[in-house]
């Protein structure tokens, strides 16, 4: 069991993030106590997608290559079309978002960064949830797919949009504390 002022947990993404998606995960995360950490994929800060338009910067803390899964309890996926979509072609964020599942470690994904989920080959035979646009995907990838505002398979968090971000922040906490997650293959 982790307490959550003792929780490091890392925050991936790009330009094009859900504003809300990201923000919100990373100031409720920090209130609670644990340490947040944003990588990007070179390190430097981003820009997110604000409804429709481009929205507010966000600082980076590292680069996706220097990032240690070991340093970690838990990886958080923020949504957006942008974003989850040019990650899900980053093969190193790829590799991360999968060594953090074969780990053990909390995977927390909203709106269409379950397209990483997918991408990672961690999906199948999961019950999950995601921006309901991409529900034939996490179909066709072998998910349990149900419209539910907060989904948990064995560690794995996915929810569906700006509107569950309340659901989504509890249960990364509520995931972290429990620890290590020992998934069976799927």
């Amino acid at each position: 069991m982790t307490d959550i002022n003792d929780a490091k947990i890392l925050i991936l993404s790009t330009d094009g993030f859900e504003q809300s998606e990201l923000e919100t995960p990373l100031k409720e995360l920090k209130n609670a106590g644990a340490t947040v950490h944003v990588a990007t994929p070179d390190g430097e800060d981003i820009t997110g997608w604000d409804e429709k338009d481009w929205g507010g910067k966000v600082s980076a803390d590292l680069k996706l290559g220097d990032v240690n899964v070991a340093d970690y309890h838990a990886i958080v996926l923020p949504g957006g079309q942008i974003n989850p979509d040019l990650l899900r072609a980053n093969k190193d964020a790829v590799s991360l978002v999968r060594d953090f599942a074969d780990n053990g470690k909390v995977v927390a994904a909203i709106c269409h960064a379950p397209w990483l989920l997918i991408e990672a080959g961690i999906i199948k035979g999961r019950k999950a949830t995601s921006y309901g646009s991409i529900a034939t995907d996490m179909k066709n990838a072998g998910a349990q797919w149900e419209d539910s505002e907060v989904v948990v398979d064995q560690g794995i968090i996915t929810s569906r949009s700006p509107d569950d971000l309340n659901a989504f922040v509890s249960k990364i906490i509520e995931e972290v504390k429990e620890g290590k997650h020992d998934r069976h293959a799927a």
